[in-house]
């Protein structure tokens, strides 16, 4: 199913040629929305099933994140695995955080859920004030590569926020939370069909969507059978979770590679 790409003309493909980001096609948003399933469980393994806390493990998290965005700034071009990797720590880091905001301060997810998407708006902001452009291609500087991560931390706490509050707060469960999630998901690629919208603030907006829709699939797998999940171990689910991403970027480079060779 095609989804939201922020441009397909010549000049954004020879762009893109240059950007460390890679081609956003449908086995982009796959592969995004395995890696947010696999923050959920990740996440809830760290402080949950080893005891670590919601602090303690956004630290370990942000500590590999910010380790990660370095690397990745530092590229002088597009790895596929070093890319993945950064978008999976930030999974990981936007789950403990969004929890401890919203269960260990004690905001509540919908107040958790209005300070991200306040933060998250400010970060666009500011980026496109400063950089002239908020695609994921334009990041020709450091500083925009900085602000484009900076906009990933946080519409990953948002969504595990807005996934947490559509599940419990808002009495969907984890299938209705997966259900609106993928309409909403589906509403934006009419959108970018069917409207004039401008399409880097549509990828953006499936950018946030995919994440809740990965928080309640990874709710799903792991929480109580009384809760309304599968009760699945949270070690093996990341595992498996892991194991479908890394093929998703193995079949994405052979895709890349058979196109341009």
């Amino acid at each position: 199913m095609p989804i939201p790409v922020p441009s397909a003309n010549d000049h954004q493909s020879a762009v893109r040629l240059l950007a460390k980001v890679p081609p956003i096609t449908a086995l982009f948003w796959l592969t995004k929305i395995f890696a947010t399933t696999f923050g959920e469980t990740a996440g809830d393994a760290l402080s949950m099933s080893l005891n670590l806390g919601y602090l303690t493990s956004t630290f370990i998290f942000a500590g590999i994140f910010i380790g990660l965005v370095c690397l990745q700034i530092r590229a002088k071009h597009y790895h596929p695995y070093l890319y993945w990797f950064t978008i999976i720590a930030s999974t990981t880091v936007g789950t403990t955080l969004a929890d401890f905001l919203d269960r260990s301060l004690g905001i509540g997810y919908f107040g958790g859920s209005a300070i991200l998407l306040t933060l998250l708006i400010a970060t666009l902001y500011v980026w496109r004030t400063v950089e002239g452009s908020i695609s994921p291609y334009a990041l020709q500087r450091p500083r925009a590569e900085w602000l484009y991560w900076l906009t990933i931390t946080f519409s990953q706490t948002l969504g595990t926020a807005l996934g947490d509050w559509s599940a419990d707060s808002a009495g969907l469960g984890y299938a209705g939370g997966m259900v609106l999630f993928s309409a909403l998901i589906l509403l934006v690629v009419a959108l970018f069909y069917f409207t004039e919208i401008s399409k880097t603030l549509l990828f953006w907006a499936a950018f946030v969507l995919t994440r809740p829709l990965g928080a309640v699939v990874g709710d799903f797998l792991d929480k109580p059978v009384s809760s309304g999940g599968l009760d699945l171990s949270r070690f093996a689910a990341s595992a498996v979770l892991l194991l479908a991403i890394m093929l998703c970027v193995h079949w994405a480079k052979r895709q890349e590679a058979r196109r341009t060779g």
